[in-house]
């Protein structure tokens, strides 16, 4: 009755989580959703939101039990946003309630000089989820059709022949992007996309905050403000990103993120939706090993406790 219970609610989220699905990217403008949104909801839901949460969590946790048993399918979840939209925070959060033996989180870096001699899939790839996992990146291939198209220098350190280096490189690479997605589905491997949508000024307001608060100054670098001067030409690659890869197959979450209980929640929602999609369930077991295991609860049964004498 409690798992009934549990489910009927989260329809409820079902409901929110689609207004921020794109799975046609012809009609999108990143304008179209407000970093400061939370639905219909607000301040004095946080705690029932929070609730729901703790529930999308743990139904979470049962969904990816089952992928791990089942060992044929996998979740590939990228993440990507500005700097201080919460991405680590969410990741944190949503998969407090997994088994860690399932899941295998990648944070994407400046490219090391071995990734520069393959190409930009290459060190993605390699990171790929195994069957029965879910996989985690922490910025992904889709950088190289952000970062690298506002700071050109780093095309250039790609090493890339000339006649590769096109006027259409960027769209050419949402393309193969695009295309690279569709692969994965078809072997196996779900896709599923948040870009965690934080404003300007909250951004601001978390960066602060990491200057102001000890604990916090770790996590600040001087050239995340300075990358703020870049925000209007960021947010122009991120829209047209999300437009030439958002597919029914392989949907885009815009995710508003400057309300940290609303992002965790919207995020918690999408996950258990597309693993619900792929109809989980333990592995049946066959005439022999059902055999084996009465076999063995005998054996046990019959097995004398510690210290008991024969």
């Amino acid at each position: 009755m409690a798992k009934a219970n549990r489910r009927r609610e989260f329809k409820d989220l079902r409901k929110i989580i689609a207004r921020y699905r794109v799975t046609d990217g012809k009609g999108f403008r990143l304008k179209q959703v407000s970093p400061a949104d939370t639905h219909e909801l607000d301040a004095e839901d946080k705690p029932q939101s929070r609730e729901l949460l703790a529930r999308g969590v743990s139904m979470l946790a049962e969904l990816q039990d089952k992928l791990y048993a089942q060992d044929r399918r996998s979740l590939l979840v990228v993440f990507q946003a500005m700097d201080a939209a919460g991405k680590d925070g969410t990741v944190k959060h949503v998969m407090s309630g997994v088994n860690p033996a399932g899941v295998q989180v990648h944070s994407f870096k400046a490219p090391s000089p071995e990734e520069l001699d393959h190409d930009y899939l290459w060190r993605c790839v390699r990171a790929l989820p195994e069957r029965g996992r879910i996989g985690i990146f922490n910025r992904s291939y889709y950088e190289e059709v952000l970062i690298v198209r506002v700071h050109r220098e780093i095309l250039a350190a790609q090493r890339l022949p000339a006649d590769c280096v096109g006027k259409d490189i960027f769209k050419q690479r949402m393309r193969d992007i695009a295309s690279f997605e569709d692969y994965l589905r078809r072997n196996g491997t779900r896709v599923l996309k948040f870009f965690l949508h934080v404003s300007k000024d909250e951004q601001k307001k978390r960066f602060l905050e990491r200057i102001e608060q000890p604990e916090k100054n770790w996590k600040f670098a001087a050239g995340d403000a300075k990358e703020r001067v870049h925000w209007d030409e960021y947010m122009a690659a991120d829209e047209d990103a999300i437009r030439a890869t958002a597919s029914e197959e392989n949907p885009w979450y815009v995710v508003p993120a400057d309300n940290k209980w609303f992002t965790r929640l919207v995020v918690v929602g999408a996950i258990v939706r597309a693993l619900e999609a792929m109809n989980l369930a333990y592995p049946e077991i066959d005439a022999i090993k059902r055999k084996e295991l009465q076999e063995a609860r005998q054996m046990l049964l019959g097995d004398p406790a510690p210290g008991a004498s024969r």
